[in-house]
């Protein structure tokens, strides 16, 4: 069943049998375009939830709020809603616990299912008591007729009180965010691996990827299950490609867990933005080909916590609550930080924008009178964060992972045959600026490997390296500009984007600019400007190839030579 969407919000629900007495219940958001830190979802995203029937009956997950009334009218026209036995929940960000108020409503009879501390949490929404059950790894709910479902902690995929569901009757592990993806399209499985794997990639980077070491343990915890369906919390289920997308998963993580380097993220879930601002710190940081650890203050054991800290190169803080209930455990973990800070130890803070932050200035002044270098500027909140704010985060994670390599960056460079470096560097290219513009964000970046790359239709295509700032605007679909400059009259335009910004640094103070029909900046003092879209993306070790089809262009001076840049080397820029 599939209810037509409606003028205004282009919000659909849809539901369909995917295994015995399995029902997918699934709430279709056409026009998201924004999804927490990731910026500018291109396909929509859908929320999922799940509903189990045997002698008893389980609904895993709802559904998010703005969905209140097509979902329950969904739900009721499966079941009774005073009938169910359980209500499952796999973690309770609001996008999928946004309705349990409603479910409870609804089902008061209901005994909710979840890990201990996302009953903690669902306590603080709710505010009533309800029936409960805490279960953690290995613990079965027999539903009858077969439907036996046993619990995997899959804890900071991507929040702390992440389980997995398996059902042994089906075969269906049910996995909320992990194996997800935001693609709004009503084919309920991957059937298009084409179609769908650009978002699921992304998918990962944002939110998996600086999870890595939590990912290789989940999927090690899946190992003994007979799985032939992943259900995921977004987008298309995983049956026709399930080895590929689970091998994908596991290679992209090992790959991360591999880094000799790594940060500790030590954020305080639950608490003001702390995990969606340490979330996007950490994107930023494994850009740069830098692990990360994501610590939640309130949910890692003290000894947990010194273990981190004797191991890793870097410390990112997420200012703690200095009140309320929370306070006194994430204080004595603040506490144990301090006591085991390590010499060459870079750092980080960053307001979480709660209600009682401990101070930040102070706190950066703990750190730094325990002879910690500042790997970026304190990020100060002052608003709720948006867009603007979730870039600064990121870039100055990157900036962070950076400084922390900067060392092993300038060995390699050093290590390369010196005859083959000197070859490689004979290879002549352009001097380019991509300039890019997305909802609130704007960037720049000056690049010289750009080539043509097909005639029909006409399109070029553009090595970026992982860790430059432009490279989360220049997604599939995404929309920039390429300034070719002219030979002779580039020096000051060579020089001022070749300069190093400071994370949110606006790119373009001083600048002359007009506005492309696709909203990106053009270089007024540029030879010409190419208005391009991206259609593909191919990863290499260190840079993707974006591929982009040109749809504008315009030269300045049809007398006019492109600028050329010679290298002396091909190790380093």
């Amino acid at each position: 069943m599939v209810q037509a969407p409606t003028k205004t919000n282009r919000l659909t629900v849809q539901t369909e049998t995917i295994g015995e007495k399995t029902t997918a219940l699934r709430s279709l958001d056409w026009d998201r375009d924004r999804f927490d830190i990731e910026f500018g979802l291109q396909n929509g995203t859908t929320y999922n939830s799940f509903l189990i029937r045997g002698d008893k009956t389980a609904l895993i997950d709802t559904s998010h709020a703005k969905f209140r009334q097509l979902y329950i009218e969904l739900l009721e026209g499966q079941i009774d809603p005073a009938t169910i036995d359980y209500l499952i929940i796999s973690h309770t960000e609001p996008d999928h616990s946004g309705l349990v108020p409603e479910i409870l409503a609804l089902a008061p009879q209901v005994t909710v299912v979840a890990s201990k501390m996302a009953l903690q949490f669902l306590q603080n929404m709710v505010y009533k008591p309800f029936a409960q059950r805490a279960v953690k790894g290995g613990d079965q709910l027999d539903l009858g007729q077969g439907h036996v479902l046993e619990f995997i902690p899959a804890p900071n995929l991507h929040w702390p009180d992440t389980m997995f569901t398996h059902d042994q009757a089906t075969g269906i592990l049910f996995t909320c965010d992990a194996f997800g993806m935001h693609y709004c399209d009503e084919r309920l499985f991957d059937e298009d691996l084409h179609a769908i794997e650009n978002d699921y990639r992304f998918y990962y980077e944002c939110l998996m990827a600086p999870n890595a070491r939590s990912v290789v343990n989940a999927l090690n915890r899946m190992e003994p299950f007979t799985i032939d369906t992943i259900a995921t919390g977004h987008g298309p289920l995983i049956r026709i490609h399930l080895a590929e997308m689970v091998d994908r998963y596991r290679r992209w993580s090992q790959e991360q867990s591999l880094a000799t380097t790594t940060v500790a993220v030590f954020y305080t879930s639950d608490y003001g933005y702390s995990d969606r601002l340490s979330q996007a710190i950490a994107q930023g940081i494994t850009k740069a080909q830098v692990g990360v650890e994501l610590v939640d203050l309130r949910a890692t054991d003290l000894s947990e916590i010194q273990e981190i800290m004797s191991r890793v190169s870097g410390i990112v803080l997420g200012t703690p609550p200095a009140k309320g209930p929370s306070a006194q455990d994430a204080q004595a973990a603040l506490g144990v930080i301090l006591a085991n800070i390590k010499e060459k130890q870079a750092f980080g803070v960053y307001e979480a924008f709660g209600d009682d932050d401990e101070p930040i200035i102070p706190l950066v002044g703990r750190f730094t009178s325990l002879g910690l270098s500042a790997g970026f500027p304190a990020i100060r909140v002052h608003n709720p964060p948006n867009a603007n704010i979730y870039k600064l985060c990121e870039e100055s994670g990157t900036d962070l992972a950076q400084w922390l390599t900067r060392d092993k960056t300038i060995k390699l460079m050093k290590s390369t045959d010196v005859n083959l470096d000197k070859a490689m560097g004979r290879l002549a290219g352009g001097l380019y600026i991509i300039t890019a513009h997305k909802g609130d964000l704007q960037s720049a970046m000056l690049a010289s490997w750009v080539s043509q790359a097909s005639f029909t239709p006409l399109g070029l295509s553009i090595a970026v390296a992982k860790d430059r700032a432009i490279e989360a605007l220049m997604q599939v679909g995404d929309t920039f500009v390429l300034n070719i400059l002219e030979e002779g009259k580039y020096a000051s335009l060579m020089r001022h984007f070749l300069q190093r910004f400071a994370p949110g640094e606006d790119r373009f103070v001083g600048i002359e600019t007009l506005q492309a029909k696709n909203g990106s900046p053009i270089l007024k003092d540029a030879l010409t400007f190419l208005e391009c879209r991206v259609a593909s993306r191919m990863e290499t070790p260190d840079h993707w190839l974006v591929y982009s089809v040109v749809e504008e262009g315009k030269v300045s001076n049809p007398e006019g030579l492109t600028a050329v840049h010679h290298r002396k080397v091909g190790n380093h820029y």
